[in-house]
């Protein structure tokens, strides 16, 4: 079976469910964040059944990714701290947090449970604290450490990303548990994530300028460049909605807004690029296109684009038409649907090898 692995395509033995264990990609919550997001997309499209079929999706990709990685720590300790501890793969792990933020979310629009909503928000914030930091300082302090070319990718990005899901979900859920200690929390994780977004951004576009960019490396995960600042925007949008419950958010609404608007540009920006990027690959380069789990990091940022871009014309009463959300949607549940079936049909072909392959 070939599978893609830190940007490059090995040919590896069929696995058993204890081996497939052990390598499961860190990264592979991004399924739930494109399809939770998908799910709050829906509904403000209102279209409410699938929203409900996405959202059920969503949860249960969530329950099940939950129990194969309490299973990795029990079974496979060593290979998850590896992968915790490592510049590539390390900030993978972060999207844990921002999926139990989008599940907040998706959990308050789409069906109004706000005491879940709550709940995982709080989940959300412990994880934050020990994933980001563990990986973090790791990378920091654990050597030999990689070159510039070969230890940053798109997955850095999740810094910020699950840095602004924290206030993304705190901000929706701040009208129904008002405290001025939330909307400073809140008003953190935003500034935050939107300074992690400048420190990173500024070393990956000096890796992609100035040094040789392979095509086995210009992966998926470089979509998050768009995706982290359009959260922003929805992380910054739902802030301006609740300055009307909170004097300490009305009083920054201008500075919010200025920083709103300046994401949704940078987020727009990049996108032509991303399209480009992925034409000189597959289509250039050729590098064959198979289903791989760093696919739902390409889907969650156009999801994730159409969503804030309706939050933003609605909080700020942006001058941008409706169809650009609107086709926006039908383009992100469309990469959803392929990806969707690319996990489908390599899901029962490694299955049918699992089968016949013994327990180890």
């Amino acid at each position: 079976m070939t599978v893609p692995s830190g940007g490059e395509t090995t040919r590896t033995p069929e696995p058993n469910f204890g081996s497939w264990l052990g390598s499961l990609f860190p990264g592979y919550f991004a399924m739930v964040m494109a399809t939770g997001i998908l799910a709050v997309g829906a509904a403000q499209q209102d279209l409410h059944l699938l929203a409900e079929i996405l959202y059920a999706i969503a949860a249960i990709a969530f329950i099940v990714l939950i129990s194969f990685n309490l299973a990795r720590i029990a079974l496979h300790r060593d290979k998850l701290v590896a992968d915790l501890t490592s510049h590539t793969r390390g900030f993978a792990f972060l999207t844990l947090v921002a999926a139990t933020n989008v599940m907040a979310s998706a959990s308050t629009v789409v069906h109004g449970w706000k005491s879940l909503a709550w709940a995982l928000w709080w989940v959300s914030v412990v994880c934050w604290a020990i994933l980001l930091y563990f990986a973090l300082i790791a990378s920091v302090l654990v050597g030999p450490k990689p070159g510039l070319a070969t230890g940053i990718n798109g997955t850095w990005f999740l810094l910020t990303v699950s840095t602004e899901s924290i206030a993304v979900a705190g901000a929706l859920l701040f009208p129904h548990h008002r405290s001025d200690a939330l909307a400073f929390a809140c008003v953190a994780a935003f500034v935050l994530g939107v300074v992690l977004y400048l420190i990173v951004m500024t070393m990956v576009f000096l890796r992609w300028t100035f040094q040789e960019l392979e095509p086995t490396e210009a992966d998926p995960p470089a979509w998050i460049a768009a995706g982290a600042v359009a959260i922003t925007v929805l992380a910054g949008s739902n802030l301006i909605e609740a300055s009307t419950a909170s004097e300490r958010l009305a009083r920054l609404e201008p500075t919010v807004e200025m920083l709103v608007i300046a994401a949704w540009a940078t987020s727009t920006f990049w996108f032509p690029l991303m399209v480009a990027i992925g034409v000189w690959r597959h289509l250039v380069r050729r590098v064959p296109l198979r289903y791989h789990p760093s696919y739902w990091a390409l889907v969650f940022p156009l999801g994730m684009y159409g969503v804030s871009t309706t939050k933003m014309r609605g909080a700020i009463d942006a001058p941008l038409g409706a169809w650009l959300p609107t086709a926006t949607f039908a383009i992100a549940l469309g990469a959803w649907a392929l990806t969707f079936g690319g996990l489908v049909h390599t899901g029962l072909s490694q299955l049918g090898h699992i089968r016949r392959a013994p327990v180890q």
